[in-house]
């Protein structure tokens, strides 16, 4: 079972699954927990190999998959009697959220994506191929900078990149390995999530920065009915860091226009 934290309100309070991106932990949400506690019982969790999780059950190279990764998250929630729950992901976590989608759309009321990836553009197939060419024998926390730095190249992108450094300091050689094998798969997963609406209501929330995942969005965005975009000015990749105001505003108001009432949940019994 991976590492995972609750906080909750009340019984009849909607759920919701934050899940964070490779080379990150839970901890990338310390600044959402104040504001999204008092409307919504949390579940944090750390995804395998990632902070608190880096010390759980041990996964073989083979089992690691984008759906392999999605059901650990679907056995938290069976752990917890979760039949149902709004998720917000940042970055890679955007992925693996949409890959719970795919397999299992049951559990997932609505979603929150941050600084997401839906394609890959020039410059993150580039980053990708030279990551390939060097995870085996350049010290992952030197290409982890590098990415970091690329990703997130400005003053203002400081505490997002010093967050997620931090983290991944957490991670072991092989486990960034294993996780970075994934991207050998993820434009095939991209290209099928940008064809199919899932049907549910989803908020995109996106730095203007964010120079090498905003553009997609803009351009899918208008060809699904049940997903919305917001766009955080002088904001790059990790919105929820840089501008968590902002971030926990509309994030929250979007959730809670999908959750159910609290006084209808009693009365309905659900």
């Amino acid at each position: 079972m991976l590492y995972h934290r609750t906080i909750e309100l009340s019984k009849e309070a909607d759920w919701v699954v934050f899940i964070h991106g490779a080379g990150g932990s839970s901890a990338v949400w310390f600044k959402q927990i104040k504001d999204y506690r008092q409307h919504f019982n949390l579940l944090l969790i750390d995804l395998r190999g990632h902070g608190r999780s880096a010390d759980g059950p041990a996964f073989g190279k083979h089992d690691y998959s984008f759906e392999s990764i999605a059901a650990d998250v679907t056995d938290v929630l069976n752990h917890l009697g979760i039949k149902q729950a709004h998720f917000v992901g940042v970055s890679l976590g955007t992925i693996i959220i949409r890959q719970l989608v795919d397999i299992a759309p049951q559990y997932v009321k609505s979603i929150v994506f941050v600084g997401a990836i839906t394609r890959l553009s020039l410059k993150s197939r580039f980053l990708v191929r030279m990551g390939r060419m060097f995870k085996s024998f350049i010290p992952y926390m030197w290409l982890y900078r590098l990415f970091a730095f690329i990703i997130m190249p400005l003053d203002g992108h400081e505490e997002s990149r010093s967050v997620f450094v931090r983290e991944a300091r957490k991670l072991a050689q092989k486990e960034f390995i294993r996780w970075f094998n994934l991207t050998r798969h993820v434009g095939g997963k991209l290209r099928l999530f940008e064809e199919v609406d899932p049907g549910i209501p989803t908020l995109y929330v996106m730095g203007e920065q964010d120079h090498m995942f905003l553009q997609p969005i803009l351009n899918m965005i208008k060809r699904f009915k049940n997903q919305q975009l917001h766009i955080v000015p002088d904001c790059g990749h990790v919105v929820n860091i840089e501008k968590p105001e902002e971030f926990n505003q509309h994030s929250i108001a979007f959730l809670k226009s999908q959750a159910v009432p609290l006084q209808a949940a009693a009365d309905t019994g659900t």
